[in-house]
């Protein structure tokens, strides 16, 4: 492949080891930058008034040092490795911050980051925990107040038009990344999963329309791939939280799988699922992050009666996916005490077993010195499944 045709992947590599660094030339530049945790953050409110979106990641290469003298070290380790890169100077150029009543670690800690990091504008959104009726409602005004919240901060009205738009560029993005999975369905599959992940959490560190941009380049380049990377082997669906480093997929994919498809954060459960366009923005942006994005924090009612009518309402999604992907096994990443995933392991591993799908389930504390570890587990798994 050609040097011309190797510059979208080449930028995807820059971005994702040098995470921030165009957030901080267009801060150099004079645009406005607001950092934002979680997926459940409205990141089109944000860009329709005037910011670039930032999401905060973690490091499992980097030790917390910092952050534990702040956040005591029961709570979620994805959190404080977010919260110690922050006070670190990870993200010097945020103009604000805005954290989402997602769980109870964000919940808890607000007002820590608030306190220490000391910027100009900081917004908790409180999201409820149930999608139908007065839930959608109160969010709906929730939603509202973190509007004029932005609007006083700006000192700008943000308009149903510029939240219209914001809606599309997002919603365009979110086809472009639903467009690479396609990759994966072959077998092998074009792409691999570090490559996937890698693209998906540069996308977050950009302003949308250069992201769209990026992952036009992207699709162009892998798609001209007359061979795949990887060789025929087990295929893998990684369902979890937040996997914002590549180090766990490419864990997997050494031991001798691919992975396919995920339930992650940085994956399907944030980028598949659309907002609605020709109704009210904030009606359409309401029924997406609360009711769309299937988060285990937010509790869905069942369709039927039975045990397993509850679990097709909170997993479906899941087992769509594994049929789409031809998954072979699914391997469950949860983050030691992430409670929210957590407690819903026994049903998940339900699930996948009415679908007579084998699972692996793996605790991990979001650094590089225990993720190895795992290794003599998954290869283990996947000569089982193989």
């Amino acid at each position: 492949m050609s040097e011309e045709k190797s510059q979208g992947m080449s930028k995807v590599e820059r971005y994702y080891e040098d995470y921030g660094a165009r957030a901080r030339e267009e801060k150099a530049q004079g645009h406005k930058v607001m950092t934002y945790l979680c997926s459940l953050v409205p990141v089109e409110i944000i860009a329709a008034a005037g910011f670039i979106p930032f999401r905060i990641r973690g490091s499992v290469h980097e030790p917390i040092t910092k952050g534990d003298a702040q956040l005591e070290t029961i709570a979620c380790p994805f959190m404080r490795s977010c919260f110690d890169l922050s006070l670190k100077g990870s993200c010097d150029f945020a103009d604000g911050i805005i954290i989402p009543h997602a769980c109870d670690s964000m919940a808890r800690t607000y007002s820590v980051w608030r306190y220490s990091l000391g910027l100009s504008y900081s917004h908790f959104i409180n999201l409820p925990h149930t999608v139908r009726g007065p839930s959608m409602e109160f969010f709906q005004n929730e939603l509202q107040t973190f509007r004029k919240s932005l609007e006083r901060f700006t000192g700008q009205e943000i308009t149903d038009e510029a939240l219209a738009e914001a809606i599309d560029l997002y919603n365009a993005n979110r086809d472009k990344a639903k467009a690479l999975y396609e990759l994966r369905k072959c077998d092998p599959p074009l792409v691999r999963g570090t490559e996937i992940l890698k693209i998906l959490t540069v996308g977050m560190s950009l302003p949308v329309r250069e992201a769209n941009e990026l992952f036009d380049e992207v699709l162009e380049e892998l798609g001209q791939r007359k061979d795949a990377p990887v060789s025929k082997a087990p295929r893998i669906l990684v369902d979890g939280a937040c996997v914002d480093n590549i180090d766990f997929i490419k864990l997997i994919e050494d031991s001798g799988a691919n992975v396919v498809a995920d339930s992650l954060c940085i994956g399907t459960r944030d980028y598949w699922p659309h907002a609605e366009t020709g109704i009210d923005p904030i009606e359409s942006l309401a029924r997406r992050y609360l009711d769309k994005i299937n988060c285990p924090r937010t509790y869905r009612e069942k369709a039927g009666d039975s045990y397993e009518d509850d679990l097709e309402a909170r997993f479906g999604d899941t087992g769509a996916l594994i049929r789409e992907f031809t998954v072979d096994g699914i391997i469950l990443y949860i983050f030691k005490y992430c409670d929210p995933f957590g407690f819903e392991v026994p049903a998940r591993k339900s699930y996948l077993d009415s679908l007579g799908v084998p699972s692996l389930y793996l605790e991990d504390e979001y650094s590089i010195g225990t993720i190895g570890r795992m290794r003599t587990r998954i290869q283990a798994f996947l000569e089982m499944i193989g």
